[in-house]
Formats: C-alpha cells, structure tokens, sequence
C-alpha cells in the first residue's frame, strides 16, 4: 500500500508538470503577440509638408508643376508642359508603413505615391522634359505625344520616378490595373470603401521586403510581389518598365499630373515594420 501511495505521489507530480508544461507556450504565444502588435503599433512619424507657409525644402521637384500650400495641406500645381512629382531628399526608407492622408477633387483627379525610388532621383532634381503645347481644349497632338513618349522613353524629368520606382496610384476613375490603390499597371485594385469627394482619404502603404501592400480606409485594397510570375506584362509606353531593379530601401515622393487633376496631401507619416523573430 506504502508504494502503491508513493506512485500514486509520484503520478500526480507528473500529471501536473505535463499540464504545466502544456501552458506555458499558450503563455508566451500571448507574450509574443503582444509584444508583436505594440511593434505593429510603433508611433507614426509625421515629415513635414509645410514650413513658414511654404512647401517645406526637404521636398524637392523633379519635372514640371508642383505643389502649393492651401490651408493646412499641399494641393498639386499641375502644368500643360509636362507632369513631375516632389520626392522627400533627405531620407530613404526600407521595411516601413507610409501613410498618406489626401483628398482627390473629382474621381478622375490623377496622382500617385511614388515608393522605392533608386538613388539616381537625387540627380534629377530640378530636371525637366522637354515642354509640350496644348490646344484650347487642353488636348495634346500626334506630334505632341509623340514628344512626351521620346521623354518617357528616355526617363526625363518626372518620367524618370515612373520607370526606377513604384507608383500606387490615386485616380478612382481608372481600371483595376490603373486605379486607386494599385501599383500602377502591375496590381489590380479592389473598389474602395464609399467615401464622399469632401472626406480625407488614408492611404496606408507597407514595404515588407520585396513586397507592396497597399490599405485605403482600412480595406486591403491591392498587393505585389514584384517577382511573382504571373505579374502583367508591360502595354503600352506610358506603363513603367519592367527591367530596373527597384531597391529595397528608396525615397519617396507626391506626383502631380495634368492640368486640372487636382489633388490635395495633408499628411505623409511613416512608421518601421516590427523586427521578425528568427
């Protein structure tokens, strides 16, 4: 009886290690989420737009037009010679979120986020492509098409972003492949949630690696994978090249477009991706 007692001891000692031991990793499951999302919650960081009421110089323009101050946000500056964009010069960035707080003026106002561009922006800087003329209708001729694809083609002024970066596109009014939350011609878009033309929009982008997700109000809106095989070919001229290898860690920039696509920007913020455990 004295050893039947014993092992009885002996069983229970070990029957509660087991469920101990079966506890533990519920624990630190719950631990490790934790601490995973206060990374995934890491504060945002607000890069000024606007200092002493003016663009503030951090932002730099490469191709026609710009931006200006209106209120509290920027609005683009769009010029019939040629679009352009402003890419932020002092900082490159790698694993992040962007955000993007922007409101476009009718669904068909054209813009775009520009992420990962290489390191040869900083030489653009200031460069133009060669100016093109409107008639009174603000249409453009063959010949005057024409001179804006030799520009393209040789990645002048703000051509040079659409072919050495990725743009998520802000126009509501295109096609899957070339709408609102896409990166432009290589990820289909899903609609976004209704807004009104006078609400702000977020826009949040993610850089995870190779990877590019893109959220609007809180939707998943689009994805690439840049080396995933089934990504759609390139159609036409005024599509980005799919050669240049974009870099992991680029700058960014706003693009402004034509004349009349309005767009306004109150905020860009950025914030680090969370280490990934080994």
């Amino acid at each position: 009886m004295k050893r039947t007692a014993a092992l009885m001891a002996m069983l229970a000692v070990i029957a509660a290690a087991a469920i101990a031991a079966q506890g533990s990793p519920k624990k630190l499951s719950a631990v490790a989420h934790k601490d995973k999302n206060a990374a995934t919650e890491a504060p945002w960081r607000t890069l000024p737009l606007i200092t002493d009421g003016k663009v503030d110089p951090a932002w730099v323009q490469v191709g026609w037009g710009g931006f200006v101050v209106d209120g509290d946000a920027l609005r683009t500056e769009c010029d019939q010679r040629g679009m352009g964009l402003i890419f932020y010069k002092p900082e490159k960035f790698g694993n992040c979120q962007i955000r993007v707080v922007y409101r476009p003026e009718t669904p068909k106002s054209n813009a775009g986020v520009f992420v990962r561009m290489d390191d040869g922006i900083v030489a653009k800087a200031g460069e133009k492509s060669p100016p093109v003329q409107r008639d009174e209708k603000g249409k453009l001729s063959k010949d005057m098409l024409a001179k804006i694809q030799e520009a393209a083609e040789k990645e002048l002024g703000g051509w040079y972003p659409v072919n050495h970066g990725y743009e998520v596109q802000i126009m509501d009014a295109g096609d899957p492949l070339h709408r609102t939350g896409s990166v432009y011609s290589l990820s289909k878009a899903a609609e976004l949630p209704p807004k009104s033309l006078s609400d702000w929009r977020t826009m949040i982008i993610t850089l995870d690696g190779d990877r590019i997700l893109v959220d609007v109000d809180g939707r998943r809106i689009s994805e690439l994978d840049p080396a995933a095989p089934d990504n759609p070919p390139r159609k036409n001229w005024t599509e980005p090249k799919r050669e240049p290898k974009r870099p992991i860690v680029g700058y960014i920039g706003l693009q402004n477009h034509d004349p009349g696509d309005v767009v306004w920007f109150k905020e860009v913020s950025v914030r680090p991706l969370p280490q990934k455990n080994d």
